[in-house]
Formats: structure tokens, sequence, C-alpha cells
């Protein structure tokens, strides 16, 4: 007869084993890149590598400004001593310009009030330079210079008499002595300045009188010399 309706499908069986794994497929195209993924940590520092050549050298710097000077050193010792040198020529002495006198012999001096110059006649010691005259009274320096003049009087009486240095007859300011009570003795020293030709003089002057020099002691002194 003819074949009956197809029956109602039956319950699933059970799960058969696991196939035979089959081989590899081909490699599949290489896919998009990704985006850069996040910075890794930095990593430890390696070894120092070895020194490099050394460079050429470079062209010298500008010179620096000079330094603060330094401390003075110790002083050295002392040298030896040169060898004395030639003497040298014979100077001109200044001081060879000179003159000294004096009077021990009791003189009498009429006294004006102009003035009455005093003999000086005795002991002369005349250097070259200056000359004295007849009357022993001028005593003439033939240079000009800076002298030194001295000069004392001593009379027997007191008399209320003056006593100066005249320079070509006009008194020497710093020679003066003019005492406020009768005196034997006058002094004076000076240190002037004088033209070449100066005539010189001591005298006594402002009264009318005669004044005796004294013997006991020089009546008059007068001392020249030449600085320079």
């Amino acid at each position: 007869g003819d074949t009956g309706p197809t029956g109602a499908t039956g319950p699933t069986g059970p799960t058969g084993a696991t196939g035979i794994t089959g081989s590899t497929g081909p490699t599949g195209a290489t896919g998009i890149t990704g985006s850069t993924g996040p910075t890794g940590a930095t990593g430890i520092t390696g070894a120092t590598g070895p020194t490099g050549a050394t460079g050429i050298t470079g062209s010298t710097g500008p010179t620096g400004a000079t330094g603060i000077t330094g401390p003075t050193g110790a002083t050295g010792s002392t040298g030896v001593t040169g060898a004395i040198g030639d003497t040298g020529a014979t100077g001109t002495s200044i001081t060879a310009t000179y003159a000294f006198a004096n009077n021990t012999s009791g003189t009498a001096i009429s006294v004006l009030l102009g003035g009455t110059n005093v003999p000086l006649p005795n002991n002369q010691n005349i250097g070259p330079g200056i000359t004295v005259s007849g009357g022993n009274t001028v005593f003439t320096a033939a240079n000009a210079g800076n002298y030194y003049i001295s000069y004392t009087i001593n009379i027997t009486a007191s008399l209320l008499v003056s006593s100066r240095i005249t320079i070509n007859g006009a008194p020497l300011a710093g020679t003066i002595n003019s005492p406020a009570l009768a005196t034997t003795s006058f002094s004076a020293t000076i240190i002037t300045t004088l033209a070449a030709g100066s005539a010189i003089s001591l005298q006594l002057f402002g009264l009318l009188a005669v004044a005796t020099l004294s013997t006991t002691t020089p009546g008059a002194v007068l001392t020249i010399i030449r600085l320079s």
C-alpha cells in the first residue's frame, strides 16, 4: 500500500563528541592602527657613556679687568754698600766772607744826636768780600746775601745814649738799642739781607755827650758773617 504520513519529529539526541580541529585559515588583512596609548613611565637612566674626544680650543677671550693691588711685600735685606765715589770738587765757602773787629783802646767818642760811628781798629780779622775804611768805622760787603751781624758796646759811665747798626747811613731796624734809663752796656744781633756794596757801621746816637769805651772789657765789638 501507500506510504503513510511522516511521523512527528523525535526529541534531539545528545551532542556528539567535538570533531578534530581544522587547519588554520589564511591570515586576515591588517586591521586599522589603533590610537596611541598613554606614555609609559620613564625608564631607569642608562649607564654614562664614554667621554667624548676633546673639542678644539676656543679663541682667547678678552683680558679681564686688573685686579686689586696686593699688599706691599716685606722689605728686602739691605744690599752691599757700593764703592766710595770720587771726591767732588771743593765748593765755595759762603762763610769765608766775614769780619771781626773791636776797640780795646778806651776811645772817647763825641756822640752827636744824629749819630757817631764807633771806630773798631783792634784785633781785626777781615775775610775776603769785606773791606774796612781807613778810619775803621765802615765795613763794606762786596756781595749781596744774608748776613749775621752782632755788636756789643761797653762804656765807662752810665749815659742815656742809644746804639745801632747803620747800612749805607740808614738805621737797621732790629739793631736799635734805646734804653729808658742810663746804662753802660749795649748789644744787638740780627740776620739781615744786604745788597752788594752795603756799608755797615756801628753807632752811638741820641745824646750830646762824650762816651768813653771800656778797657776792662772790649769797649766795642762787631761781628759780620755772610750766611748765604
